[in-house]
């Protein structure tokens, strides 16, 4: 027989394939925040990882994976910006949380000089139609 047999590839590549499809969404780190549900489209993504800034319901704030202290938030964000690419900021926030307190965060981002800062949603809410 002077072909290749194919099939044992084609089945350790959809192994593969299995593996990496349930290894994927465990691959996503961070702090577990319910985000809400809009009509927003999805922000072209970058070669380098997001600086995520995420406010879970409890209303602490971390910066990556690392709970950070109201006062410290600019403080590390100008240490971690000055080794980075780009001035993109991640801002993920509870759904249950008020909105005060989103917007204490970025005002207090803007006021440091960052306007950079994109609103992390989960796709899939109610659209306002005209």
């Amino acid at each position: 027989m002077s072909e290749i047999n194919v099939t044992p590839f084609v089945d350790v590549m959809l192994v593969l394939l299995v593996i990496f499809m349930v290894a994927a969404p465990l691959m996503t780190a961070g702090v577990p925040v319910n985000l809400p549900k809009t009509a927003a489209t999805a922000v072209p993504s970058e070669q380098e990882e997001p600086l995520v800034i995420s406010i879970p319901a409890e209303g602490a704030i971390t910066l990556m994976n690392t709970p950070v202290a109201d006062d410290e938030v600019i403080g590390r964000l100008s240490a971690i910006l000055q080794e980075r690419q780009t001035d993109k900021i991640f801002l993920r926030a509870d759904g249950a949380i008020p909105y005060a307190r989103v917007v204490q965060v970025m005002g207090a981002l803007n006021a440091a000089g960052y306007t950079n800062i994109v609103l992390v949603t989960d796709t899939g809410g109610p659209r306002l139609d005209r």
